[in-house]
Formats: structure tokens, C-alpha cells, sequence
């Protein structure tokens, strides 16, 4: 579907898809994990961070960058009003994401409700608290409501899917069919299985973008060409890093290649899971330029032509973020 005449939520308001230019789709920009902001031997300069993250945005656009996608959710250090003055400063379209996920990374407040035994969240606790943050802005805590997410974000337990993931990606579905926003699900350990449970909830696969798939095991089941047989984008996005988790570039581009010319160069999505700023926890320090600078000549040493790159880097993310 084209993006004609569409348009996606950024944090500086609606913009036609059109504009967007170039997207990375799985980022952070700052990435903080919930607390590390109280622990005595991290700062939180707020200048610091605002010309760290600039200098990386400045870059990605002086490499034809055009619009960030911050996937990280709700609770790890999503900062509106940063955004807002990063994307003014930088001109980079910024688009910040509602959701959270995995189990393990949610606040006390959702695992705990007053039940005896304790049970998880229903689905549709998760998708009220998550359509709000697209119909009404995303939440400055304490303070007031600002831009609209343009994006739901949600994981799933490396370990396997538990009932509370279960519950994130069921109200994430709920939240897309009901606002038009895209989901965006690290998968846990199946990434099939995972694919089907928000498919359950009848949303359309084009609706749905499954990161992670650059994971080992997710190569060795070969769930890339099972998810876009399905019609849901394959996200690889963790492009740069190859380690004992990940596959390396050079495979990276080799599978971007197969499912080309399996016939759908339609259906892939690129980033680097890059952070601007880490609080808390090991960032990865790649510029948001990468996919651009390093490892689009491997897709065209792999025979991909101009028009394969740039459906995957400009006309894919522009139809997912659209909203519907």
C-alpha cells in the first residue's frame, strides 16, 4: 500500500508519510532502564545528553538519514520533550513509541494486582493504557500528556512467552486495530508463535513488524521467510553488532538477498538497535548512520539494485508507520 496522502505520528505532530525519507525503525535515544535514574553513581545532565544525541542525529541525517524510530516503550527513559528539541535542532524526524515489554522490565505496579494468586494484567488493561498514549499524547509523568506515540512496542521473554507477555502483545494488537498505529514485537524465543498471537487478535500482518531476526536461532528456523510469507514485516536490527547472539553482517546481507529474491523485498525492515545515551546498562555506541555508511554497499555487493535499497530503507517503514 502506498503512503500517499498518509501520514505518522511524530513527536513534533502528524507529518505525511511522504516526508520521512530514509527510516531506521528500531533505535533508542535515550535509553535509561527504569530506576538507574535514582542510583548515586549515574547523573542525568540533561544538556549533556541533548548534544550527544544531536551530534548522532546531525550524522544520520548528513548520511541521507531522515526519521528515528525510539522503539523502546514506555519505561526505559522515553523523554518527549528531549525529542521534541532534538528534532527541532537536528531536522530528523523523531517517532516515539507507547508499549513496554518483556515481563521482566515492567514496573511492580503491573505484576502485581490485588488478586489472590496474583494474575497478569488482562489485555485490555494494557491496550487502555496504551491507546491513550496515541489518542491523547504520551505521558510526561506528573507533569501532562504531549505528542502522540506512533508506534506500540512490545517483547517477549527470551525464555518463552509467559501469561503477562501474552497480555502486552494481545493489548498491543488491540491498540493497533483501534488507533491505526503499526506493533513492533521482539519476539521471545519462537518468533512464529509470537507472530500468531497478535495475528489472533485480527489484525492484519502488514499491521506487525517482528524485530530480533537476526538472532541465530531465529536464522537457524529460518522464521524470516515464514514471517513475511505471513504478510508482517522481518525486522533485522541489530545491523553492526555480531556476537554469539547474532549473525554477522556479512549474513545479515546474504539473508536480506534470499528474501529478496524470494520476492519480498517488501517485507524488510533495517536498524542497528543504536542508542544515543544508556543509563544503567551497556549502550550500543553505533552511529545511527551505520546501515547507511557500512552495510548498504554489502546489499549491493549482494546484487540488490537501487530500487531493492530503497524500498527497504524508505518505502517499507513508510507503509508500517502509517497510520491506517
Amino acid at each position: 500500500m502506498s503512503g500517499k496522502n498518509n501520514t505518522v505520528n511524530t513527536v513534533l505532530g502528524p507529518v505525511p508519510a511522504e516526508d520521512l525519507g530514509v527510516v531506521s525503525v528500531h533505535e533508542a535515544l535515550l535509553s535509561v532502564v527504569p530506576g538507574a535514574e535514582y542510583a548515586f553513581d549515574i547523573t542525568i545532565d540533561r544538556a549533556e545528553i541533548f548534544e550527544t544525541i544531536a551530534a548522532k542525529l546531525k550524522d544520520f541525517r548528513a548520511h541521507g538519514g531522515g526519521t528515528i524510530v525510539d522503539s523502546t516503550g514506555m519505561f526505559h527513559g522515553r523523554d518527549v520533550r528531549l525529542y521534541e528539541t532534538l528534532s527541532r535542532a537536528t531536522g530528523v524526524h523523531i517517532v516515539a513509541s507507547t508499549g513496554q515489554g518483556p515481563e521482566k522490565m515492567l514496573g511492580g505496579y503491573f505484576l502485581t494486582p490485588q488478586t489472590n494468586p496474583p494474575t497478569p494484567w488482562p489485555a485490555e488493561k494494557f491496550a487502555g493504557l496504551f491507546t491513550q498514549e496515541i489518542t491523547e499524547g504520551m505521558v510526561v509523568p506528573r507533569v501532562e500528556r504531549r505528542g502522540a506515540a506512533g508506534l506500540v512496542a512490545t517483547a517477549a521473554t527470551p525464555e518463552g512467552m509467559t501469561a503477562t507477555d501474552e497480555s502486552l502483545l494481545r493489548g498491543a494488537a488491540r491498540t493497533a486495530l483501534s488507533t491505526g498505529v503499526a506493533v513492533s514485537l521482539r519476539y521471545g524465543s519462537d518468533a512464529v508463535h509470537d507472530l500468531d498471537v497478535v495475528l489472533d487478535e485480527k489484525l492484519p500482518a502488514d499491521r506487525v513488524v517482528v524485530g530480533g531476526l537476526d538472532r541465530k536461532d531465529a536464522v537457524a528456523t529460518g522464521a524470516s521467510l515464514e514471517i513475511a510469507r505471513r504478510g508482517a514485516y522481518v525486522a533485522l536490527d541489530h545491523v553492526g553488532t555480531e556476537d554469539e547472539t547474532h549473525i554477522t553482517d556479512a549474513e545479515r546481507a546474504a539473508l536480506v538477498a534470499d528474501l529478496v529474491r524470494a520476492g519480498f523485498g517488501n517485507r524488510i525492515l533495517l536498524s542497528s538497535s543504536a542508542t544515543g545515551v544508556a543509563k544503567g546498562h551497556l549502550g550500543n555506541d553505533l552511529p545511527y548512520s551505520y546501515v547507511l555508511t557500512t552495510f548498504v554497499p554489502l546489499l549491493e555487493a549482494q546484487g540488490l539494485s537501487d530500487e531493492d535499497v530503497r524500498r527497504i530503507l524508505v518505502e517499507n517503514p513508510r507503509d508500517l508507520l502509517s497510520v491506517r
